[in-house]
């Protein structure tokens, strides 16, 4: 990867990369797996693989207007899964954050929400800390939002992506803003704590003026938080079919993205890192400490990954619609042993958990905390990584080159891919997509 090919290489939101995953052989026991991890400070996942729409924009792990019997299925299933990972843990497990993501989790109706938090209680102890889902436009209702309110969501994160309905076909997103619209009053009715509203730039047919307005819609609901996506046309996808002039794409990114962060910064936003904004005064969810450096992650569904300090794992990946009801159908097929035991990841060396700490850390606003690095590793990140010297010569990283500056940010998705080591990378490059 060159920092000079484009600006929009590829979100880094996680390392390595699922693509980078393969089947585990022998598969480990995830007692074992877990058993010289600290547990006292925990993050769960649970992801419901399942919307009202497959959005043209999208790659993630999710099967559009299941069958109710699968919905049914996969939720007793999802319980067989919970215990089986619970039994793998210490008695003593505490978890910090959790999070419910997909797929669409409020596809679920209410009382299949209801089903849903009763399984989280039962296996991360208790719903009393900060606690995010994923909602939609068609299913932000009054009735699965009180559910939501009911067990303590703290936060609450929807796609909107444009406020013109004919930007949001554009991107494979068929709404009505009329249905946007009565979603967030609902979603400001049931006075979760934290909003968060999805944006994307750099649609076909997108100005200045629409993303302008898109921008000023957000912020009438005054929420507090906004992430702010470039659109990638990525394959497999509704969108893997169109063709983009790339230099003049980029530029339109570029140019959008300057507008949004004046246009935020001037309304009281802080920037947190490439893609999220956060109002300055905007509360901040009470809860035990967790740090993605350090503390593990348990995933339950099909979809969802764990990470473990020199262990990722997940069940199978897909994004095509036959290979997504296939894994889907696998996975609802398994006996409960089958949960017992971690099937596909990648093993973290020493090497690669020094690379994953500085790519979590550098992508941040923040930057890397140093003294914290040498205190994991007992060395320090800019004599790990002298490529460093490379960012601070194009002014995108401090002298310290701990954090990045406001261009080093803006250039975050060329960033991380260029840091993906050599191995991840010839992983990534023959996994075949499916």
């Amino acid at each position: 990867m060159s920092l000079d090919d484009s600006p929009y290489q590829g979100y880094l939101y996680a390392y390595p990369h699922k693509t980078a995953y393969r089947k585990l052989d022998p598969r480990p026991l995830l007692s074992d797996v877990w058993s010289g991890e600290r547990q006292d400070s925990l993050f769960g996942y649970v992801h419901l693989p399942f919307c009202e729409m497959r959005c043209g924009f999208c790659n993630l792990f999710t099967r559009a207007n299941p069958p109710d019997e699968q919905v049914t299925a996969y939720l007793a299933q999802l319980r067989r899964q919970a215990a089986a990972v619970r039994d793998s843990l210490s008695p003593g497990a505490v978890f910090s954050r959790l999070a419910i993501g997909g797929g669409t989790p409020t596809y679920l109706t209410a009382p299949e929400l209801s089903e849903l938090f009763g399984i989280v209680g039962d296996t991360f102890g208790t719903t009393a800390v900060p606690l995010s889902v994923e909602t939609s436009p068609a299913t932000a209702t009054p009735d699965r939002l009180a559910v939501l309110a009911e067990h303590g969501t703290t936060r609450i994160s929807i796609g909107v992506q444009s406020f013109l309905d004919t930007e949001a076909r554009a991107a494979g997103r068929p709404q009505r803003l009329a249905e946007v619209r009565a979603a967030l009053t609902a979603m400001r009715e049931a006075r979760i704590p934290v909003l968060n509203i999805d944006l994307i730039y750099g649609i076909d047919g997108q100005t200045a003026a629409t993303w302008q307005h898109s921008l000023d819609e957000a912020l009438r609901w005054r929420p507090e938080e906004l992430y702010l996506y470039p659109l990638y046309v990525r394959p497999l996808t509704g969108l893997g079919r169109r063709a983009h002039a790339r230099a003049d794409w980029d530029r339109q990114r570029r140019e959008l993205y300057r507008q949004a962060v004046e246009v935020l910064t001037a309304a009281g936003y802080v920037r947190h890192s490439m893609r999220q904004f956060r109002l300055a005064d905007a509360p901040v969810p009470d809860g035990p400490d967790y740090c993605c450096q350090d503390d593990g992650t348990i995933g339950l569904g099909c979809g969802a990954r764990s990470y473990t300090t020199d262990l990722h794992y997940s069940f199978d990946y897909a994004v095509a619609v036959s290979e997504v009801r296939a894994v889907i159908d696998d996975y609802l097929s398994r006996p409960q042993t089958d949960f017992r035991y971690a099937e596909i990841g990648f093993r973290l060396d020493a090497v690669e958990q020094r690379r994953r700490w500085l790519l979590k850390s550098l992508l941040r606003a923040e930057g890397v905390d140093a003294a914290a690095y040498r205190s994991r590793f007992g060395t320090a990140h800019t004599g790990d990584f002298p490529q460093l010297d490379g960012l601070v010569d194009r002014g995108w990283l401090n002298p310290a080159r701990t954090r990045l500056t406001d261009e080093g940010l803006a250039w975050s998705d060329a960033i991380g891919p260029w840091l993906v080591s050599a191995g991840v990378r010839e992983a990534m490059g023959t996994y075949v997509p499916r």
